[in-house]
C-alpha cells in the first residue's frame, strides 16, 4: 500500500521569539530573565530577533524547541533523520508492531514509469509475503518452545509473536512506512535546514525539511528568517557538486 508524507507542527517552546531574545538580552543587562520578558514589546523583539538571525549569533536559540509528528515516511529517510544527532525521537518499533500490509514510499523516479512501478509493487507484495510466512513459521516454533518450558498459552503466543516479528524484520524494505516524532531546538533545526534543504539531498527528507521549516516559519518568523541551503543568503557550499540552481533556489526558500 503507497502512502503520502504527513508533518505536523505538534507543538513548541510559547513565545519562542520573545524568550530567544530576553536571553540574548540578558547577558548585557542586570536585569532577570523574567523582568526582560516583561518589557519586551513584539517589534522590539522581531527587530532584535532579525538583528541576532543575521549576526549569526545562534547560542540564544538552543533555548527553544519545536516538536513535529512525521508520518508516511520510510525506514530509508529515518535512517538520515536521525544521524541528526542534537535531537529526541520516538519512532514505531518493529519489534513490537508487527508489519501486515505494510505501507510504503514509492520514489518519483520509479513511479512515473508504469514498467518500473509495476516492479516495484511487485517487489513490496512479495517481502510482505515473505515477512508472513517467516512470522508465522517463527511464531508456531517459540510458542511451543515456551510452552515446553512451562508457560502459559496466553503467554507462551504473546512473547512468540514478539520473538518472532521481531526476526522477521531483517526482510522488511528501506521503503517500508514508519512514523516518528522528532524535537530539535532551533539551533539544530537550523542545520538540519541548511543539510536536508538543499537540492543536493535526497528527495524525500528534502521534501520533509522543507515542509518542517514552512511550519516552524510560521510560529517564528524571524528565527528562520535566513533558513534552508547555503544558497539563500550565501555561497553555495557543494563546490563542484552544486546543483547550479543556486537563483532559483535561494528565490524559493526567501518566499517560504
Amino acid at each position: 500500500m503507497k502512502t503520502n508524507q504527513a508533518v505536523k507542527l505538534m507543538t513548541y517552546t510559547p513565545e519562542p521569539e520573545k524568550i530567544v531574545a530576553a536571553a540574548a538580552k540578558l547577558c548585557y543587562s542586570p536585569s532577570g530573565a523574567t523582568e526582560l520578558m516583561s518589557n519586551l514589546e513584539p517589534d522590539n523583539v522581531q527587530h532584535f530577533v532579525q538583528l541576532l538571525t543575521k549576526m549569526g549569533h545562534e547560542s540564544p536559540i538552543e533555548h527553544i524547541s519545536f516538536t513535529f509528528s512525521v508520518e508516511g515516511v520510510s525506514r530509508s529517510l529515518t535512517h538520515q533523520l536521525v544521524r541528526h544527532r542534537i535531537a529526541s525521537y520516538s519512532q514505531k518499533s518493529q519489534r513490537y508492531v508487527r508489519e501486515g500490509g505494510f505501507a510504503y514510499v514509492v520514489p518519483p523516479a520509479i513511479e512515473e514509469s508504469k514498467q518500473t512501478r509495476e516492479l516495484f509493487v511487485e517487489a513490496m507484495e512479495e517481502q510482505q509475503r515473505i515477512y508472513d510466512k517467516l512470522a508465522d513459521h517463527l511464531s508456531d516454533r517459540y510458542e511451543q518452545k515456551h510452552l515446553e518450558a512451562g508457560m502459559s498459552e496466553k503467554k507462551a503466543r504473546s512473547a512468540a509473536e514478539k520473538k518472532a516479528i521481531e526476526d522477521a524484520r531483517y526482510v522488511l524494505p528501506n521503503a517500508c512506512e514508519t512514523k516518528i516524532v522528532v524535537t530539535m531546538n532551533a539551533r539544530s533545526l537550523l542545520h538540519f535546514f541548511n543539510i536536508r534543504c538543499c537540492n543536493r539531498a535526497q528527495w524525500e527528507i528534502r521534501e520533509l525539511a522543507t515542509e518542517m521549516l514552512k511550519q516552524a516559519k510560521q510560529v517564528a518568523p524571524s528565527i528562520f528568517l535566513m533558513a534552508g541551503p547555503d544558497c539563500v543568503y550565501g555561497n553555495c557550499g557543494e563546490g563542484s557538486m552544486s546543483c547550479g540552481k543556486a537563483e532559483e533556489v535561494a528565490n524559493y526558500f526567501k518566499n517560504i
